[in-house]
């Protein structure tokens, strides 16, 4: 079984596992098609996380972890001696070393099965003899067409040739890209090596250490207009690209009404759902209703105290200067401390909690934001900034009120991307979501046929802060797939595009499934809602202290007790929010199933 957010990567995940391939190949395949069909939400210069089992340890839940780290030179110092004070949302310097593909090729090395080159084969004829580009697609470009014509060229070159916008259903190519895959295959092909993992290794050198490192670095020399409005040079060096290595990682788990939760680290916001299924775990089953004003006041207060925990806390651990008291926050005692915050009313506070130990980080709390270059350019600039939205309140930004985020003209999109779910015949599950490096994200490297990811912005400017930007430290990163397991097996892989609503929406699948006895189908239709209140992972990280954003479908009876009861409600629309896509397994009967979001249209499961 195969769900993702676009119709055509599930279809050639699907087509690997119907040639005998396991998950990992499929997975592998499908993702460098998302990087095809769905650019303006990810591409091979950013970044991702997964979450799997493998058949032969289906109790052993891992990460892995493709989040590169920022570069040496991106410090807090240089930052503010180029007039910045939060990192820019577009451009080189938000970009972190792009980690997907080196990622990509780790799993597809260690637990996939099939060569390199039949992986890649569905990509490459989509690149260089095309696919039928999205409306959506279509849509970012025209957004950003002012900042293409006049500041990135190369973008303009790739995605409007001859000055043209594309038409949704154009056939659209990538002839760059198309020969940077070829030369990476070249290079694993050329290795003088006789096992498919040491070919694998070889295309991972070339892309680490070879043409694709010294074409990143040549480019980033050139300054260019930024998401702040003003242009700037980038930082990544050839040891940067060349000192990164994805990784395999042990899952942080919690246990809830006998399931067993796995994500991330404390590198990405994946323990803050942990942390909320800790505290919800202390109600009874009448507050955990996401469709009642009752549950979905009580979990839009959760969320609020979990979230302002990963702002206090949560970092890369793996710096020494960072200390992450993860066992605290997630363990029983302090959730019953977090759950007693709780009343009948909405919060429109920022409570982190207190640890021993531990000096909370309370962010620069701001409810709106523009920067003295756009203000200098107007709201109306031609050259694509000071769009007037990024200096509305948070409750207008795009990001939290749609499934799809508009993206301004600035080229910054605040918190999208793509996702993949797939089990095989085995047992073999993988849950990942690949982000950053979308098209409006930074210039297109003309020689490679992509552009670089804008992480970064996810770091703070300020000493102290647990995810302050830090030369070699990774981002705090929003992706967050989801592994369940029941018994000491996975029964559920699942995912969603939508920044810092991923795990919003995706604990509403949880509760439906386990505690409101849903199908994984009935749980993604249903109507969802999450919480603004809280600073924003992505620049210019706004607020609305007791905002929350809910579908229509909710019902205006529960929407009008949410209000009543102090939330200040954004009506999205009826199916607006939420992207999830799933696949299950019954470990008893060997039954697979898929499930994918209708919202939109373009989501797909499949399988056999």
């Amino acid at each position: 079984m195969t769900a993702s957010t676009h119709w055509l990567a599930t279809a050639c995940a699907q087509a690997v596992l119907e040639r005998g391939g396991n998950a990992f190949d499929a997975a592998v395949a499908g993702a460098f098609v998302l990087h095809i069909v769905e650019p303006h939400l990810n591409g091979p210069g950013g970044d991702m996380t997964g979450v799997f089992v493998t058949a032969s340890e289906p109790d052993a839940p891992r990460i892995l972890m493709g989040q590169g780290p920022a570069p040496k030179n991106a410090t807090i110092e240089h930052y503010r001696s180029e007039g910045l004070d939060l990192v820019p949302g577009s451009g080189v310097l938000a970009a972190a070393v792009p980690g997907a593909v080196d990622a990509w090729l780790v799993l597809l090395r260690d637990y996939g099965t099939w060569e390199l080159s039949d992986v890649l084969a569905f990509a490459l004829g989509y690149a260089r003899d095309g696919h039928p580009i999205l409306g959506r697609v279509v849509a970012t470009i025209t957004s950003v067409a002012t900042l293409f014509t006049e500041h990135w060229p190369t973008s303009a070159a790739q995605w409007m040739p001859d000055g043209r916008l594309p038409q949704a259903g154009d056939l659209v190519t990538n002839a760059a890209w198309a020969r940077s895959l070829d030369r990476l295959l070249a290079a694993s092909a050329d290795a003088a090596v006789a096992t498919r993992e040491g070919r694998i290794d070889a295309a991972r050198q070339e892309w680490r250490e070879g043409f694709v490192a010294r074409a990143i670095v040549n480019f980033g020399h050139t300054p260019h207009r930024h998401s702040s409005g003003t242009d700037h040079a980038g930082v990544m060096t050839l040891a940067d690209l060349a000192g990164f290595e994805a990784s395999i990682e042990e899952a942080v788990t919690v246990e809830f009404r006998g399931y067993t939760i796995a994500k991330t680290g404390a590198w990405g916001q994946g323990p803050a759902l942990l942390a909320t299924l800790m505290i919800l775990d202390g109600f009874s089953d009448e507050y955990l209703d996401p469709s009642t004003a009752l549950g979905a006041h009580t979990i839009l207060e959760t969320q609020k105290l979990s979230i302002a925990d990963r702002e206090a806390y949560y970092g890369d651990a793996a710096v020494p200067t960072n200390s992450v008291p993860l066992g605290y926050l997630l363990s029983a005692d302090y959730a019953a401390t977090r759950r007693a915050l709780i009343t009948d009313t909405a919060s429109h506070e920022f409570r982190p909690g207190i640890v021993p130990g531990h000096a909370p980080y309370y962010p620069v709390l701001r409810t709106d934001y523009t920067t003295e270059a756009l203000l200098d350019q107007g709201a109306g600039s031609s050259a694509g900034v000071g769009e007037p939205t990024v200096a509305a309140p948070a409750s207008a930004a795009p990001s939290r009120t749609v499934a799809e985020p508009e993206t301004l003209s600035t080229g910054e999109l605040r918190g999208d991307t793509c996702h993949i779910d797939v089990v095989d015949r085995w047992g073999n599950m993988v849950s990942a979501t690949p982000s950053g490096g979308w098209l409006q994200s930074s210039p297109t490297i003309p020689e490679l046929g992509f552009c670089l990811g804008s992480r970064l912005q996810m770091t703070w400017l300020e000493p102290g802060a647990p995810s302050a930007l830090t030369g070699g430290k990774r981002p705090r990163t929003t992706l967050t797939p989801t592994l369940v397991l029941k018994d000491g097996q996975a029964v559920t892989a699942l995912g969603s595009p939508g920044g810092d609503q991923q795990d919003q929406w995706q604990l509403l699948y949880l509760l439906r499934t386990i505690v409101g006895g849903y199908t994984p189908q009935q749980a993604i239709d249903a109507p969802a809602f999450h919480s603004t209140s809280f600073p924003g992972s992505f620049w210019p990280r706004t607020w609305e202290p007791g905002g929350a954003v809910v579908e229509d479908r909710l019902g205006d009876a529960v929407i009008t007790e949410l209000e009543q009861r102090g939330h200040r409600i954004t009506r999205a629309g009826d199916w607006a929010l939420g992207r999830i896509s799933a696949v299950t397994r019954e470990p008893q009967t060997g039954l697979l199933q898929a499930a994918a979001n209708p919202r939109g249209a373009q989501g797909y499961a499949a399988g056999r």
